[in-house]
């Protein structure tokens, strides 16, 4: 990344809108140095109206200009190319003067494995120029993408795992399908999911499992409660608590629960802070 930064005019960073903490690596901040920037909020029709206007927020404050995406359906990912040009609309005025009228804006794209950045990319260009896979880290070196006359995008390897410094980016990571399931024992992720979402989004439980969710009952207890309501149950009438954990791992990660945001800006600690 650093090698090629002199090569472009503006760095875009693909973020999980329901992670932003999770799914992004603070060296990217310092790597990028003084270049323009553009933060993604990729799958945010699966995070909450609220969080992303929290997030939205905190990035402009900051400097970084913000577009809202879900680079799947495409939504949103229109506004890329105007975008671009906003930023460095300075630039492109001062190339004109210079009689370099026509040159191509070049943007580096980055971003830690598995945000769907290659996805991204593809939607943006109109074709399949970058290789796309649900396993971490499929793009290998470095290629260009030409998506007009005036914009070139140099689509980067997804090599920059966001730190592992606390369970947290784990478990966030994990939640939302970005590392393998098998980094934790299934049961257990779902019950850590279940917590979570009994304290930010226990309407979306109670509607979605139809039990009555409370502020007191464990992530193992709600599992239960959901698996029984599902008719999940093995010989002797116990609940088949890792038959109820796929399910609930798949109908979160597919926005069967409503739309959630994970992480906000008040769970930054302060060296993930953009300064």
């Amino acid at each position: 990344m650093e090698a090629h930064l002199k090569l472009v005019d503006v760095v875009a960073e693909v973020i999980d809108a329901r992670i932003p903490i999770s799914s992004r690596n603070p060296d990217i901040d310092e790597l990028a140095g003084s270049k323009p920037r553009i933060v993604i909020l990729n799958r945010a029709d699966q995070a909450s109206p609220d969080g992303n206007r929290l997030w939205s927020d905190y990035f402009r404050e900051r400097g970084i200009t913000v577009m809202e995406c879900d680079a799947k359906s495409g939504a949103g990912i229109n506004r890329f190319t105007a975008t671009v040009q906003l930023v460095l609309a300075e630039k492109i005025a001062q190339w004109r003067e210079k009689g370099q009228v026509g040159k191509p804006v070049r943007a580096m794209i980055v971003g830690v494995p598995n945000v769907g950045k290659s996805t991204f990319i593809n939607k943006v260009a109109g074709r399949k120029s970058a290789k796309t896979s649900d396993r971490p880290g499929v793009t290998r070196g470095k290629q260009w993408i030409n998506v007009s006359q005036g914009l070139e995008l140099l689509d980067t390897p997804g090599i920059l795992w966001p730190k592992f410094e606390d369970e947290r980016t784990g478990l966030h990571l994990a939640f939302t399908g970005a590392v393998r399931d098998a980094v934790m024992d299934i049961e257990t992720l779902a019950s850590k999911l279940m917590e979570h979402l009994n304290r930010s989004n226990p309407e979306g439980l109670a509607q979605r499992y139809k039990i009555t969710p409370k502020p007191e009952m464990t992530g193992f207890e709600l599992l239960e409660a959901a698996g029984r309501k599902r008719g999940f149950l093995i010989s002797g009438g116990e609940i088949d608590l890792e038959r109820m954990s796929n399910v609930l791992l798949d109908e979160f990660r597919g926005g069967l629960l409503g739309r959630v945001t994970l992480e906000l800006p008040g769970d930054l600690a302060p060296q993930e802070e953009i300064v």
